[in-house]
């Protein structure tokens, strides 16, 4: 039992009370002057960031008339399409324009309603759909403002919601981190995988042996050697819990033309074109339908799981987009040509 199931059998055994938004809130109504607010405290749909406890300096900021005064605490809700889904906590005061609704928890539930927690449920992907449902207008919708405060949230005992909040701030600091890898992943990745000085120019089928797999698909079974699915190449590593199993009697039919080894660069070349995977495992496996093998050729000097890299680098993925065979329903490339395709090799130290 996790501590908000336990808070919650503690604290509401009979069940969480649901209200209407305008129950316990209401829209800012409250002016300020346009030449009071800067940059840093005046939001318009432009800068209002997704979801986030925080925004950006705008670069337009009105010099005359007045403005809705925000508070910090106020949840602020883009309120003009495509900007529906940017929900902002405020952490400051300011104004904001018209197109930006300034959600105030109502004085009277201020000690029984978070704002933290109502900007979570207000930028929750089910109040997203719920606005989009009824918003109004043509090319350029918007929320509907008395809809909005009809919208129905659950109110659990303070103790419950800032548990629930710490728990969601815990997996969105995890995806803050997660990004920021693969920023700096993207940003070495490019560099490292692009030929220069000192790399053989060579082609495909100089460095590897080119196989294709099967052009049907067996009968699927509950145990046995993978059957392994163009779906579980994912980014030079294999996912087997997207592959099937075939039973070992059917094993060698599927295997005739290739089984893969260790060492082998497994890629698609129809549907999820520029995937590739190497395969490092020692047990038996048969090529899935759409999937061709690289083989290393004996004598060249090349680490194999380099060659899966290669393949997935800048350099030869602008090659196979210029290739790819675009059609009415799926895209491909055309492995017999793919031995001929260039291919620049490092140095093996390198």
């Amino acid at each position: 039992m996790s501590r908000i199931d336990e808070l919650s059998a503690e604290l509401c055994p009979d069940r969480v009370e649901f209200k209407e938004l305008g129950a316990v809130a209401a829209y800012s109504d409250t002016r300020v002057a346009a030449s009071r607010v800067s940059g840093e405290t005046f939001v318009g749909v432009d800068n209002l960031r997704p979801n986030q406890a925080g925004g950006t300096a705008s670069e337009y900021v009105p010099t005359a008339g007045n403005l809705t005064e925000y508070r910090a605490g106020d949840v602020l809700i883009g309120n003009i399409r495509p900007y529906l889904k940017k929900t902002w906590l405020a952490t400051n005061n300011g104004g904001c324009s018209g197109d930006v609704l300034a959600v105030r928890i109502n004085h009277s539930y201020r000690d029984a309603l978070a704002p933290e927690f109502l900007f979570r449920l207000l930028s929750s992907e089910a109040f997203f759909a719920y606005d989009m449902q009824h918003a109004k207008g043509g090319k350029m919708p918007r929320g509907s403002r008395p809809v909005i405060l009809k919208y129905r949230i659950p109110v659990p005992p303070l103790e419950v919601q800032r548990e629930i909040v710490r728990v969601l701030d815990t997996f969105t600091e995890l995806e803050a981190e997660q990004e920021a890898r693969r920023r700096q992943y993207a940003h070495y990745w490019k560099p490292l995988l692009t030929s220069r000085g000192g790399w053989s120019a060579t082609t495909v089928g100089e460095a590897a042996e080119v196989f294709d797999g099967p052009h049907a698909t067996p009968k699927k079974t509950e145990s046995g050697p993978c059957y392994l699915s163009i779906s579980s190449l994912k980014n030079g590593r294999f996912d087997l819990t997207e592959s099937a199993h075939l039973s070992e009697a059917e094993f060698p039919t599927w295997t005739r033309r290739v089984t893969p080894r260790v060492g082998d660069t497994l890629f698609s070349y129809e549907t999820r074109i520029g995937q590739a995977a190497s395969w490092v495992r020692e047990e038996p496996a048969a090529l899935g339908r759409w999937m061709g093998l690289l083989r290393p050729r004996k004598g060249v000097i090349i680490d194999p799981r380099f060659l899966t890299l290669v393949y997935l680098g800048p350099q030869f993925q602008a090659l196979i987009e210029s290739k790819t065979v675009r059609g009415s329903t799926v895209d491909r490339i055309p492995i017999a040509d793919v031995a001929s395709w260039e291919l620049s090799i490092p140095p093996l130290a390198e």
